[in-house]
């Protein structure tokens, strides 16, 4: 589930915002405030920002600025009541993807959501790196980087980190799992494919307090956040 950060201080519309998005699969936290908005940010990774502009402590323009400087290839959108051109220019020149005034219809808000996320994970396949939550995968130098810590890998560990990273939040199961990395289909006599996900949970997640790899009783593995 992809996860939106709704950044609005007035609570009827960040409800709004929130139920609308959570009716369309999609995860959403919501910050009333500026400081409250960086904080989140800090805490957890998302895929997509709304922003209000005019909001407590820091306002929306700084805080684009702020986010597309640590996370340039995560998109925001600014929705505001400010709609003059200058307004526009102002907000794409803070590092803004996308600018909606309101009042505005949901669904539109929901067809530029789809077109940002469509394109920021086509600028990620372009970077050549796979991210899931707060990890990195670097698809030209076979590593792993976990809250800045590289993890080495060895070519098995490598295709089954990014077989999980391909399908994240998706039921794997352990047949899927060795027809896709090790070629071969999966037999109940052979453990291979848990003593691999075992050895990866060693390197990506042992030492973090964030697990990402999940056992699924009786049906298999899952991969990034529950």
């Amino acid at each position: 589930m992809l996860k939106i950060l709704v950044v609005e201080d007035e609570p009827k519309v960040a409800s709004f915002i929130k139920k609308g998005l959570e009716e369309n699969y999609y995860k959403a936290d919501l910050a009333y405030d500026g400081i409250m908005a960086e904080k989140m940010a800090l805490q957890n990774n998302y895929d997509l920002y709304i922003l209000d502009i005019i909001i407590p402590f820091v306002n929306g323009l700084e805080l684009c600025k702020k986010f597309k400087k640590s996370k340039p290839a995560v998109p925001v959108i600014l929705l505001t009541a400010l709609g003059t051109t200058e307004d526009k220019l102002e907000g794409f020149d803070a590092g803004a993807d996308d600018y909606l005034v309101k009042p505005f219809e949901f669904r539109e808000l929901l067809a530029r959501i789809k077109v940002l996320l469509k394109r920021s994970s086509l600028v990620l396949d372009t970077v050549n790196r796979l991210v899931v939550e707060d990890l990195e995968l670097d698809l030209d130098k076979k590593i792993a980087i976990r809250q800045g810590i590289v993890i080495k890998l060895t070519a098995k560990e490598f295709q089954l980190l990014q077989y999980f990273m391909r399908n994240r939040n998706r039921v794997l199961s352990r047949n899927d799992i060795a027809e896709n990395v090790w070629d071969i289909n999966y037999e109940t006599d052979t453990n291979v494919v848990d003593v691999y996900v075992n050895f990866l949970r060693k390197k990506i997640d042992k030492d973090f307090e964030n697990k990402l790899i999940h056992t699924r009783i009786g049906l298999g593995y899952s991969f990034g956040e529950l």
